[in-house]
């Protein structure tokens, strides 16, 4: 029996969990109080007060329906990244290389997408014929083969020939850009976009992008928190060590956790390019450090074992809804960088005085 199949080591990490539970928890603390003092709770609740602050200064533009759904679906792409990038640091790691899945995705995609003749119509529909479709499905194959490929070399680099995550990814991102860049001879490939992505129909008052945004954040946290692949994760991130000698195969699970932060960069390049239909071999380039602060603002500790899917998606939303408040009454945006540098900051610091406490108990 396997370390990713076997019941008797998943038994050992959660019985070993549940005695650190024991010794480390304060037992007469009520469950809506440790609920409360949480990171993902004190950053929601900085979110709300946010919309709630720019809807009361701006109610006929920032607080619509109209700007809000637009508000999530300029974050979506961004979400899918991120998702991916929490099972990353979940184990203690960094995922640098995001942006190269990301432009390689668009790149692989943009190849196969181009030989769908379109005529004069704005966008392709997946219905058109079974050769559209089958494009369309090698279109997101190769972008998901795209992250796949970056990832794999992240996982490798990492897991086995022990090199430092941030190294090795900052190393496969530069390659990755290299590479795309090689293809595309330094020039962008522009195509169309892709009705299923791109249409403006709206599912509950939501686009098309948010809804698949909404399906990848919900496998994101059935994998973290409702699976054995996410209790391994978080086991290697609380102690590697410990992972391992109950048995844990930790180099082929950091593998796959990085496989998982690639395909969901490759994944995100296929919804870039479907929805703004051009690659973007010069952009991205921030991505990285987007998701990084995303997670970290979720709640996610940057040393490993405490992760959080939903935590998260309110860190995606904190930096979109400062720069959209900020535009829409008037403030240069710019102080919209500021302001996520400070929480950021704070949020990495509570993080640390977290760890603190509990090791003095």
């Amino acid at each position: 029996m396997t370390a990713e199949q076997g019941t008797p080591i998943d038994a050992e990490l959660r019985a070993e969990a549940a005695a650190d539970v024991t010794l480390n928890a304060e037992p007469t603390r009520p469950r809506w109080r440790q609920i409360a003092a949480s990171q993902v709770f004190i950053t929601l609740g900085f979110l709300l007060v946010l919309i709630a602050v720019f809807s009361i200064m701006a109610p006929d533009k920032f607080g619509t329906v109209k700007n809000l759904s637009l508000l999530a679906q300029n974050v979506a792409i961004l979400t899918v990244v991120s998702v991916g990038t929490t099972f990353v640091i979940a184990t203690a790691g960094i995922d640098l290389s995001i942006p190269s899945g990301i432009i390689l995705g668009e790149v692989f995609a943009a190849n196969m997408l181009k030989l769908i003749p379109v005529g004069d119509a704005y966008a392709i529909d997946i219905s058109a014929d079974e050769t559209t479709l089958l494009i369309i499905g090698l279109a997101l194959a190769a972008a998901l083969f795209a992250g796949l490929l970056i990832g794999t070399v992240n996982g490798l680099l990492v897991a086995y020939l022990r090199i430092p995550p941030m190294l090795a990814t900052l190393g496969t991102l530069g390659a990755g850009l290299g590479v795309a860049l090689l293809v595309q001879k330094g020039v962008n490939v522009a195509t169309y976009a892709l009705a299923l992505v791109a249409d403006s129909d709206l599912v509950f008052g939501m686009s098309n992008l948010v809804m698949i945004a909404l399906g990848v954040i919900v496998l994101g946290w059935l994998g973290m928190h409702k699976s054995v692949f996410g209790r391994h994760t978080l086991a290697i991130g609380s102690s590697e060590e410990a992972a391992r000698r109950v048995g844990l195969n930790v180099p082929r699970h950091l593998l796959k956790v990085y496989i998982v932060g690639g395909v969901a960069s490759g994944f995100a390049g296929f919804l870039s390019l479907s929805y703004f239909t051009t690659t973007s071999v010069g952009g991205h380039s921030t991505d990285n450090l987007q998701a990084i602060t995303a997670v970290a603002l979720g709640g996610t500790s940057l040393f490993g074992g405490v992760a959080t899917i939903i935590g998260t998606v309110v860190g995606v939303f904190i930096p979109a809804v400062l720069q959209n408040g900020f535009i829409i009454i008037g403030v240069n945006p710019y102080w919209q960088m500021i302001a996520v540098g400070v929480v950021l900051v704070i949020a990495v610091a509570l993080d640390q005085w977290r760890r603190r406490a509990q090791n003095r108990r």
